[in-house]
């Protein structure tokens, strides 16, 4: 049955079309935290790592990291984001979060006891082509009592980037609109020469090293099915490599081990192209489930499961790093996509987009996969909160959305 519904993913017109979001707003400031305090300096007990910045409790001194000034000149429309996490705070205590305009008193954004999850707010026209400074504060006694912030990002409607998200690949506004790079085909390429290699015609362009996208079409479905959205993802500039599918995921891997030869063939137009450290296995029904099956590659950094539930339930026990979920509202495989999605340990993100069935689902969820994408193997942490994990975010309009283990 499924590769009855995928047979014609392309043929079947304009109808159930997705409309695209919104351009993204420029982004001036972004920080995660990863590297340390980047611009921002502390007082009083502050640790940092995976987690973000970490504030804790003392009965000596009040932690706080405050942000050097971020300049807004030509920009307007401002607003500032980021995760934050309070845990443990008592009756009178608490933490806030504040900024001031240039190095003027400091006007509280949020301050309570409680708080999980991220948040964005929109300054006034007051902080416009101003300077700004952030500042987050915990007023806390013991060291079990902490704020732990994550994801700072300050973005405004108008003006050009004075801070472009950091990543391998070139910044983009739009991920709904084809990237920097021109596309070329190699409609014979793979272990057995029958599977297709959509990449940047300009390889290694600026110093560029391309992550890696492995897809799995749809059964009854070959790569030719899905070359628009191969192209639009190879110009965002991901190599990809798409071959008929099958529930077995061995194909994916032979084909991850062809590609690792060819970035190391002096004869090959990927030889030293790849970042082999960046790769993604995903797929479209059936190949959603090739890429449950081998999903525990440790080469691994995420996987994309569209319009593919497992039959069994028992798909996600082979996840190992961060899982994309696509369905639709008229897709008969979204029930076992829901309870895949309840069985997921990993950290997940699963929308069940409207008006879209099996066969749509990748097209109306091809700009999702991008900034996944983007986000996943092109370190674009930004687009953790304003693409995905924020209750505004970008694709949260387009259907049912649920999240966990982040």
């Amino acid at each position: 049955m499924l590769g009855a519904v995928a047979i014609g993913l392309m043929t079947a017109g304009a109808a159930g079309a997705l409309t695209a979001p919104a351009s993204a707003a420029t982004t001036v400031y972004s920080e995660d935290f990863s590297d340390g305090l980047g611009s921002f300096t502390a007082t009083g007990p502050v640790t940092t790592g995976g987690y973000g910045a970490r504030l804790s409790g003392s009965p000596l001194s009040d932690a706080s990291i405050t942000s050097a000034s971020i300049d807004l000149t030509g920009h307007s429309g401002v607003t500032v984001s980021y995760h934050r996490t309070a845990t443990g705070l008592d009756l009178g205590e608490s933490f806030t979060v504040a900024y001031s305009v240039d190095g003027g008193s400091y006007v509280t954004l949020e301050s309570g006891r409680t708080a999980s999850g991220s948040t964005s707010f929109r300054l006034p026209a007051s902080v416009d082509g101003r300077s700004l400074r952030l500042r987050f504060s915990l007023d806390a006694n013991s060291p079990l009592e902490s704020l732990t912030v994550d994801d700072v990002l300050v973005t405004a409607e108008e003006g050009d980037d004075q801070n472009p998200p950091g990543g391998s690949l070139p910044p983009v506004s739009d991920v709904t609109k084809p990237g920097p790079y021109s596309v070329t085909i190699d409609r014979f390429a793979g272990p057995r020469r029958n599977g297709w290699l959509v990449y940047p015609a300009d390889l290694g362009r600026d110093g560029v090293d391309h992550p890696i996208f492995v897809w799995g079409p749809g059964a009854g479905s070959t790569p030719s099915d899905y070359e628009d959205m191969l192209r639009q993802w190879a110009s965002h500039g991901f190599v990809v490599y798409s071959e008929v599918s099958s529930s077995d995921g061995g194909y994916m891997v032979n084909a991850l081990n062809w590609l690792q030869t060819q970035n190391s063939l002096p004869t090959s137009p990927l030889y030293q192209k790849l970042d082999l450290s960046e790769v993604a296995f995903g797929g479209h029904s059936r190949g959603s489930l090739g890429t449950f099956d081998a999903a525990d590659d440790p080469r691994l950094s995420t996987t994309v499961h569209v319009a593919g539930g497992s039959f069994d339930g028992r798909g996600p026990d082979n996840l190992r790093k961060p899982a994309l979920y696509i369905g639709g509202d008229g897709d008969f495989a979204t029930s076992n996509m829901e309870r895949d999605y309840r069985n997921t340990r990993v950290p997940v993100w699963f929308t069940i987009l409207d008006d879209t069935d099996h066969i749509y689902a990748t097209r109306n969820g091809q700009h999702i996969i991008t900034a996944w994408l983007r986000w996943h193997l092109g370190d674009e942490e930004f687009r953790r909160t304003t693409d995905f994990l924020s209750g505004d975010c970008t694709f949260c309009r387009l259907g049912r959305v649920q999240h966990k283990n982040w």
